[in-house]
C-alpha cells in the first residue's frame, strides 16, 4: 500500500478567511468529533503498546518519549505530569524533544531533520534494553524520530510509536505501531489540531493506564500525589475524610503528618 500523508491533504473547507468566528469555530468542533473515533479504532495497537510499557516499568525500567514539535511538546508535558500526578519519581517517565528544552518555548530550525541525533540524545540518559521507547510524530516521516528507533531497535529496545498516518517509515519502523488516521486538518496541514490532539489522548491512555497498573491510583482515586498546592491539599482531606469516615480536622492532621493521602489512610487504619 504507497503512503499517502492524510495529515497534509486538504482541507475539506475553503475559504476560511470569508468565514465569522462563529462558523469557524462550528467547523473546528466538527471536525474535532472525529478525533475520539479514530482513537478507538486504533485501541487494539494502543493496547499491545500500553501492556508492554507496563510491564516494562513494572520490571524497573523507564518510558522515553521522543518528538519534535507539538508532537514533541505534547510528549514532554506527559512525561512531566506524572511524578505530580502519581508520586512516581522524575525520570521515570521521560520526554525528549529534537532541539532539546529550548524548542517547547521556540522552535529550533532543522533540529528535526538528524537522523542521529534523537539516538544521541536517549544515550545522555543511559537508555537500555530494560527501557521502553516511544516515537511521536503525526507525519511518520520525521528523522530525528525515526532514526532514534532505528537504533533502538539494533539495540534490543522495545520502541512503539504514535503516528497520524497510515503505513508511514516510522509505523513500519516501530515495532508496536498506533496509527491514529485522523484525515485532513481544518487549516491545511496543521497537526498541532485534530492530530496533536490525537496523539494527546493517546499519551493519556498510555501513561493512565501504566501508573494504575503499576499501583498508584487506589480505587478511582491519585493517592501518591504531590500535594505541591492547596487545591491539592483539600482534594487529598477530603480523600482521607472518604475513606476513614473521619472530620474535615482530623484528616487535615493525618495528611500533615504523613505527607500522603495513601500513607496517611495506611497509618490510621494500622494504629
Amino acid at each position: 500500500m504507497a503512503f499517502t500523508k492524510t495529515t497534509e491533504a486538504a482541507s475539506h473547507y475553503d475559504h476560511l478567511e470569508k468565514m465569522s468566528v462563529s462558523e469557524l469555530l462550528v467547523h473546528i468542533n466538527s471536525e474535532d468529533k472525529k478525533v475520539p473515533k479514530a482513537v478507538e479504532k486504533a485501541l487494539p495497537q494502543i493496547t499491545k503498546l500500553s501492556e508492554a510499557v507496563s510491564e516494562k516499568l513494572k520490571n524497573g525500567g523507564r518510558l522515553f518519549y521522543i518528538g519534535a514539535g507539538t508532537s514533541g511538546r505534547l510528549g514532554i508535558v506527559d512525561a512531566s505530569e506524572c511524578p505530580p500526578t502519581f508520586g512516581v519519581p522524575h525520570g521515570l517517565v521521560v520526554g525528549l524533544m529534537a532541539g532539546g528544552d529550548a524548542a517547547m518555548r521556540k522552535a529550533v530550525e532543522f533540529a528535526e531533520d538528524s537522523h542521529h541525533q534523537g539516538w544521541n540524545d536517549l544515550q545522555e540518559h543511559q537508555i537500555s534494553d530494560k527501557d521502553v521507547v516511544i516515537g511521536i510524530a503525526a507525519s511518520g516521516t520525521t528523522p530525528y524520530v525515526i532514526g532514534a528507533l532505528k537504533h533502538c531497535n539494533e539495540n534490543g529496545i522495545i520502541t512503539g510509536c504514535i503516528t497520524c498516518n497510515e503505513g508511514s517509515p516510522l509505523a513500519t519502523t516501530a515495532q508496536l505501531p498506533v496509527e491514529v488516521v485522523v484525515g485532513p486538518e481544518f487549516v491545511t496541514g496543521s497537526s498541532r489540531m485534530k492530530a496533536g490532539t490525537a496523539q494527546k489522548l493517546v499519551l493519556n491512555m498510555i501513561s493512565t493506564a501504566a501508573m494504575i497498573q503499576l499501583g498508584r491510583v487506589k480505587g478511582n482515586k491519585m493517592v501518591d500525589m504531590q500535594l505541591s498546592n492547596n487545591k491539592l491539599l483539600d482534594r487529598g482531606t477530603r480523600m482521607i475524610m472518604e475513606a476513614l469516615a473521619v472530620s474535615e480536622e482530623k484528616a487535615k492532621q493525618l495528611l500533615d503528618t504523613h505527607k500522603s493521602v495513601r500513607n496517611a489512610i495506611n497509618a490510621y487504619k494500622n494504629a
